[in-house]
């Protein structure tokens, strides 16, 4: 079992969650942004999985809640 893989597909299931309600909105945002840069779908998506894996890992470290702000600020950061 690859660890690794596991999380990858689980962050990208957030991603898609994320995209599918449209919450937070910027995620969606953030997708179409990066697609405009040139990224491909895949790529944007991982990236923006990057972004849940830093704030799950901070809620985890912390052991405190989600913060969409702080996952905002994170995306804003892509150009």
């Amino acid at each position: 079992m690859d660890i690794n893989k596991i999380l990858k597909a689980q962050y990208l299931e957030v991603v898609d969650n994320q995209l599918k309600t449209g919450e937070p909105p910027e995620t969606r945002t953030t997708l179409e942004r990066l697609l405009e840069a040139g990224a491909s779908k895949e790529k944007a998506r991982l990236l923006i999985a990057q972004c849940v894996a830093v704030e799950l890992n901070r809620v985890m470290k912390e052991n405190t809640s989600f913060n969409t702000a702080l996952f905002v600020q994170n995306l804003n950061r892509f150009p």
